[in-house]
């Protein structure tokens, strides 16, 4: 089996001479690269020009991935002539009952080598596989997302379970560019205790749930414009009331981000744009919760082309 490690990946820049990753210096996530030549952070806003030549090693060869399964699935096919390919991905999957059609033809023995995305690694139980192939392993610790370490060693994990499950031994090939990485050094120890002593230690750094806690607030119009004038008006607003709340609301206040565009700033003509707020205290960002939601009621009308959608911790 070959698992394309595609989770979470939206065009994060990495130079392949040294694996250096080019991270929001504020953050601790990778910049995203975007249309007009910046590369910016979706958490905080911060943005720096696209770069030409890695700053850690000097190496011109630097960029985004482009990658697919159905570009592994014919290097495959060109490799291994005579081996029967599957490719399961959203692709292959469409028509009715597609998934089960494509795992019962492996499963059967009427293919030699599965190619897929995350869909492949959960849950089957292949006895005959004797060999995991996981490919480009960075592409999911780089996503835009604080949980990206966390993700990509439960996925590794997973992936790594697909082989060997039967009477036959079963051995594992992870492709990385970041082999020490602690994430992947975990995985392949399946050392769960090792990765959460890592992963909190970057969690009470950054001040991340489940040491902290996460309010997003997403905004959102189909007018540009208004997106972006709403989520500063509820920014402006609650700066205001935290300066002169100070009897419901603790001395230490909120760490409020942004506004920042969305990861997917504009998806099917939606324009989003993102509000956060970090404290240790779950009810203040409830209380603040409340409190926008009264301002956006009692100004209707200016919100009427707005939705705003609250979410905790995730």
């Amino acid at each position: 089996m070959l698992f394309l490690n595609r989770r979470g990946y939206v065009g994060f820049i990495n130079c392949r001479e040294c694996g250096h990753v080019i991270k929001c210096p504020h953050c601790d996530v990778a910049l995203t690269a975007h249309n007009n030549g910046r590369l910016v952070c979706h958490y905080c806003g911060y943005s720096e020009p696209d770069k030409k030549i890695c700053p850690a090693c000097g190496s011109k060869y630097i960029g985004g991935f482009k990658v697919g399964t159905e570009k592994i699935e014919q290097a495959v096919k060109e490799s291994f002539p005579g081996a029967r390919v599957l490719r399961m991905d959203l692709d292959t999957t469409k028509g009715k009952e597609g998934h089960e059609k494509i795992l019962e033809e492996f499963a059967g023995g009427n293919a030699d080598i599965l190619v897929g995305t995350q869909m492949i690694v959960k849950g089957h139980d292949f006895p005959n596989v004797t060999l995991m192939g996981i490919l480009l392993a960075d592409l999911s610790l780089y996503s835009s997302d604080f949980r990206a370490q966390e993700r990509t060693f439960q996925l590794l994990t997973q992936a790594a379970g697909r082989a060997g499950r039967g009477d036959k031994p079963g051995d594992v090939v992870i492709q990385t560019y970041d082999p020490s990485h602690y994430s992947v050094q975990m995985a392949v120890k399946h050392d769960y205790d090792g990765f959460y002593e890592q992963e909190i230690m970057y969690r009470e750094l950054m001040d991340y749930p489940p040491v902290s806690n996460l309010m997003a607030v997403k905004v959102s119009s189909k007018y540009e414009k208004n997106a972006n004038d709403a989520a500063a008006w509820l920014l402006d607003f609650i700066k205001r009331q935290l300066e002169k709340d100070t009897d419901n609301i603790p001395e230490n206040l909120p760490r409020i981000i942004g506004p920042t565009r969305a990861s997917v700033y504009k998806l099917n003509d939606i324009f989003s744009v993102l509000l956060y707020f970090k404290h240790k205290q779950y009810t203040v960002l409830t209380q603040i919760k409340d409190i926008l939601e009264k301002y956006i009621k009692d100004n209707g009308q200016d919100f009427k082309t707005i939705s705003v959608q609250f979410d905790f911790n995730r």
